[in-house]
């Protein structure tokens, strides 16, 4: 009686368990919803139809739009947010990856106050480093340029972190003992040895940092002036702007919030096997 008490209740458990994913899965997920049916509507369907009902699908012309509008800006924006991302993110991989196996796998004086000024700059949001980094670049003279963009971008607290958790948990000390005994530089061993055994954890810093650079915002509106310069997100903000002025570039700014989602949702499909394994390491450890 008491086991068919416990099954009633693990079911009743798992039910609600499964009923609480489901509604949390529709409330994420009904904003994308809303962004492809919008998508595929003609201008003149976004206020006289249903919001979440397709009408008439327009998404192809809406794309040629978007591509051709002011001279195919747009495009222009996708390819400055792939270099910022892509590159940013996998340099940013990099140097946290360093500095986490540093202070992981050697002893030095001041380790650990090291560490925990790394942590601390956890904590600081990034749109309080956006006005003294303003004031940095301008005396320096790299504003509007990529690189007000793209130097912030490599340098990630939270991924060395993460890199100093996964290298003690991946990379034996042992192995590194071996390799020097076999007389590989410091460097060599950590590029042919620890590199490969810290993969799926660098992968999935990288998809953090990937992701934080493909969203911002703030850094690139406070740093840059230059149109042609923009990201996405700050180029749809500016359309945006204007729709009081230009309604047809609502239909743009609906279908670029779009595109701009795809290759984020692409990324995590084709490495998902990786960043998988990271967190799991990551949460064992």
């Amino acid at each position: 009686m008491s086991n068919a008490r416990v099954n009633r209740e693990s079911r009743a458990g798992r039910t609600a368990a499964m009923a609480l994913m489901l509604l949390l899965a529709i409330y994420f997920l009904l904003p994308i919803y809303f962004l492809i049916v919008a998508a595929t509507k003609p201008q003149g369907d976004l206020a006289t139809t249903n919001g979440l009902a397709f009408s008439h699908f327009n998404l192809f012309d809406n794309l040629r739009v978007l591509f051709t509008r002011s001279d195919g800006i747009f495009g222009r924006w996708a390819v400055n947010t792939v270099i910022y991302a892509v590159l940013g993110a996998a340099v940013g991989t990099l140097i946290s990856a360093l500095c986490g196996y540093a202070l992981a796998k050697f002893r030095f004086r001041g380790r650990e106050f090291l560490f925990s000024v790394i942590l601390g700059g956890v904590l600081v949001p990034t749109t309080a480093l956006a006005l003294p980094l303003f004031l940095l670049f301008s005396a320096t003279g790299i504003v509007n340029t990529y690189l007000a963009v793209f130097l912030p971008s490599i340098v990630s607290p939270f991924g060395v972190y993460l890199a100093r958790i996964f290298a003690n948990a991946a990379v034996p000390q042992e192995l590194i003992e071996s390799a020097r005994l076999d007389g590989a530089g410091e460097f060599r061993t950590f590029f042919s040895v620890s590199f490969k055994l810290m993969t799926p954890a660098l992968v999935t810093i990288f998809l953090f940092q990937f992701v934080a650079i493909w969203n911002n915002f703030f850094l690139p509106m406070v740093m840059l002036q230059k149109e042609s310069l923009f990201p996405i997100t700050l180029g749809l903000y500016q359309w945006n702007g204007q729709t009081a002025r230009a309604p047809l570039l609502q239909q743009s700014v609906i279908t670029g919030s779009l595109v701009s989602i795809v290759p984020v949702i692409v990324v995590f499909i084709l490495l998902q096997r990786f960043w998988r394994t990271g967190l799991a390491a990551g949460s064992l450890k």
